[in-house]
């Protein structure tokens, strides 16, 4: 192989390698690091015909959380992901998690572990100890909503704001 060649394959070499990483940290960044915020209740959101819940109503003595939804706007990627992050064991039972639309989910029965987490898809699918399915046909989520974790007896326990 002669010089230029060896010089003209190494270029592409560095060009299809560079672009190959630039993609992966795109999508990386798009996908998981931007939605990886939780949110802060800032103001009233809507809570269906329960009038406005406000920041001081959000119940904390449970440390479970929602943090991340990923992939809002696409029925086929939207997951809201629930981490609980205490002692002991949570029973997800009878929670309901809500978009400001009035979509609701409402959990079967699930006990989460120490740092343990579940991943609600919007769309249809079959239920596993991680992943569980809503079964709905469009995509609820949209950037700029809150959505809400009520636990068994309807207590606000955690708001994430979809970035």
């Amino acid at each position: 192989m002669d010089r230029r060649k060896l010089i003209q394959y190494l270029l592409l070499n560095v060009f299809v390698s560079a672009s190959v990483t630039g993609g992966i940290l795109f999508w990386y960044d798009r996908n998981y690091r931007a939605v990886s915020q939780p949110a802060v209740v800032q103001q009233a959101a809507p809570v269906g015909d329960a009038g406005a819940v406000t920041s001081d109503e959000l119940q904390t003595d449970i440390p479970v959380n929602i943090s991340s939804v990923v992939g809002a706007g696409a029925v086929n990627s939207e997951i809201v992901v629930i981490k609980f992050e205490g002692e002991g064991e949570l029973d997800l039972a009878s929670w309901q998690l809500k978009d400001e639309n009035g979509n609701t989910f409402t959990f079967p029965k699930l006990t989460l572990y120490p740092n343990g987490a579940v991943q609600v898809h919007t769309n249809a699918g079959t239920d596993t100890v991680i992943d569980l399915y809503w079964g709905l046909g469009d995509a609820i989520w949209s950037s700029g909503e809150n959505a809400r974790l009520f636990d068994a007896q309807g207590n606000l326990r955690a708001v994430y704001r979809v970035p």
